[in-house]
């Protein structure tokens, strides 16, 4: 294959545009801010859950609590009616009188034991409600970290495409420049030689494998004509002379 030098000079370019997009794009999947983003949503849906799992205990304490504090009413309002009994004199028989008596201190003692379980469920909603408080506190404030990595993360993302559309059209000018048989060869090689497809000889070494040429390559490159296109013998990306090629 022949090509003008000039057009070989702009398929190099064309390479260097290549790699500065290759860069964006890694520059752009490497940000720190993904791993942080990442990182934060787990801990974020972990407190979620647990959060849920809080205010579920507190709701089931509270109806816990009313349904307690609901057979302490009962029992104290049939202790009223029993004392009221006993306070009116309606009842005379010394045996009915005895029961009644009876009745009402066993009422006493189970209206105590009731109001310990109020307390004590009292006690297990309020631990739920502080442990409630607690972690929306910290699911809010892992939430607002979560949106300050997301808005880092988006506008550097944001920089990132802003300059890949630049450089986008930049290379899609030059590359129009370039023959169109040379342009084919030189993306099949970078697909195939990761991404470089032509380097520059440079100092009689290949910049794509950093190799220098042996006296023998030396040779066919000086006798080569002008518009030849050449290829390295190591890593086989077009070589392309400059004026720095140390010939």
């Amino acid at each position: 294959m022949n090509a003008a030098p000039a057009d070989q000079i702009r398929l190099l370019d064309v390479q260097a545009l290549d790699v500065r997009l290759s860069q964006l794009d890694h520059k752009r999947t490497s940000l720190p801010e993904h791993a942080e983003i990442e990182s934060l949503t787990k801990d974020l849906a972990q407190l979620r859950d647990l959060l849920v799992a809080a205010q579920t205990e507190e709701s089931d304490t509270a109806r816990e609590q009313i349904k307690a504090e609901q057979d302490v009413d009962q029992v104290r309002q049939r202790a009223v009616r029993d004392q009221q009994r006993l306070d009116s004199g309606a009842v005379s028989s010394p045996k009915d009188l005895e029961n009644l008596q009876r009745e009402i201190v066993s009422l006493a003692k189970r209206q105590g034991d009731l109001e310990d379980v109020v307390l004590e469920v009292m006690e297990r909603r309020e631990s739920a409600q502080e442990r409630v408080a607690e972690l929306t506190e910290r699911v809010s404030a892992v939430q607002a970290k979560t949106d300050d990595a997301v808005a880092r993360r988006d506008t550097a993302v944001a920089g990132f495409d802003g300059e890949s559309a630049t450089v986008t059209k930049e290379r899609g000018l030059v590359a129009d420049s370039v023959p169109a048989d040379l342009l084919k060869l030189y993306e099949k090689l970078r697909v195939k030689e990761g991404g470089v497809g032509a380097a520059r000889l440079y100092q009689r070494r290949c910049e794509g494998c950093r190799l220098e040429l042996n006296v023998t390559e030396l040779n066919d490159v000086r006798s080569a004509a002008r518009d030849a296109v050449l290829r390295c013998e190591n890593c086989h990306r077009i070589l392309v002379r400059t004026a720095d090629s140390g010939l």
